[in-house]
């Protein structure tokens, strides 16, 4: 499963409106396909799996991120009915899929044709790699990611505004990486004038990757050189936006709008170790009326040295879908 998972992770961002699915199958003790969601959602992660293990198949267990689904669509046939067909032995699932259209058929499907079903297997993995559909079904918008990258006294700039650079190569590499895993990625107004920000992607061989631009601004006045950029007036207007990945990148107005509004769900912070000063800070109000509000609201998933920059990833913590 952990395999399927990494193969999962390959297709974030680019599988909207299809999850993205890993699919490992082994067969006489060794892999004999491997397979992930395609852009644009199509071939599902089974289908590639399946096609690249031919006979392998017969008599093998099959690992998936995902139930396999059991709906026909005109995009495809129905991965239960793959994984019938192929012969397999046994499935094993991370999780079981919310959507209506499956939500337990699949493995009921599996489990009629007498194939050996297995499910929640390191679920919860399956679910944070499946983040971006599981809010988009749930809550109808995009899982929002907010990138915060501040010195050890939280400040995003000098005074003077002076912000390049903060963090070193390392984290600004990884930060593009996250972009890359993005479908969109939204800055404030006051960002995109002063900094006149790219927001594309500098990976070799993800260049391509770049997500659409978003700029948050409540004025009604044309945003200047905005061709192909989409402005939204306030953060609750997501819901519109393309795919199902958010990544909230600048500046401290656009972050602490989406705080208080309450939509940020994974927080990337990156801290370089310098100290500023009498700088701009990170973040403005966030509409917390005692302090005892703010605990309990974040859980720290990852902690990793980038270079000179130490970065922490933390999730929100919700009791229940949209609270």
């Amino acid at each position: 499963m952990g395999a399927a998972l990494a193969l999962a992770a390959r297709g974030r961002g680019r599988t909207s409106p299809n999850p993205s699915v890993g699919c490992v199958i082994v067969g006489d003790g060794r892999i004999v396909g491997r397979g992930w969601t395609q852009p644009g959602g199509r071939p599902h992660a089974e289908a590639m799996a399946l096609a690249q293990a031919g006979e392998g198949a017969r008599g093998s267990t099959a690992y998936v991120t995902l139930e396999p689904c059991a709906h026909q669509s005109a995009r495809g046939p129905a991965c239960a009915d793959l994984l019938v067909a192929a012969g397999v032995a046994r499935v094993v699932a991370g999780s079981g899929d919310p959507d209506p259209r499956t939500d337990g058929k699949g493995l009921a499907r599996l489990a009629a044709a007498g194939i050996a079903t297995t499910s929640g297997v390191r679920a919860e993995e399956a679910r944070t790699a499946m983040a971006g559909f599981l809010t988009r079904l749930s809550q109808g918008r995009p899982h929002v990611t907010l990138k915060l990258a501040t010195s050890l006294d939280g400040c995003i700039a000098r005074a003077d505004g002076e912000s390049r650079w903060i963090t070193g190569a390392e984290a600004r590499a990884h930060a593009h990486l996250e972009r890359s895993r993005h479908e969109a990625i939204l800055v404030g107004r006051g960002t995109w004038e002063i900094d006149r920000p790219a927001l594309d992607v500098r990976l070799r061989g993800r260049e391509a990757r770049a997500p659409q631009r978003v700029v948050l601004s409540s004025r009604s006045d044309r945003l200047p050189n905005a061709d192909g950029v989409t402005v939204i007036a306030a953060p609750g207007a997501i819901a519109g936006l393309p795919g199902d990945h958010l990544f909230v990148e600048g500046g401290a107005g656009a972050a602490s709008a989406f705080l208080a509004a309450d939509l940020v769900d994974r927080l990337l912070l990156y801290r370089a170790p310098i100290l500023i000063g009498g700088g701009r800070p990170a973040l403005g109000d966030i509409g917390l009326g005692a302090l005892g509000e703010a605990h309990g609201r974040w859980r720290l998933t990852d902690a990793r040295q980038l270079g000179s920059d130490r970065l922490e990833v933390y999730e929100r913590v919700r009791c229940s879908p949209g609270s």
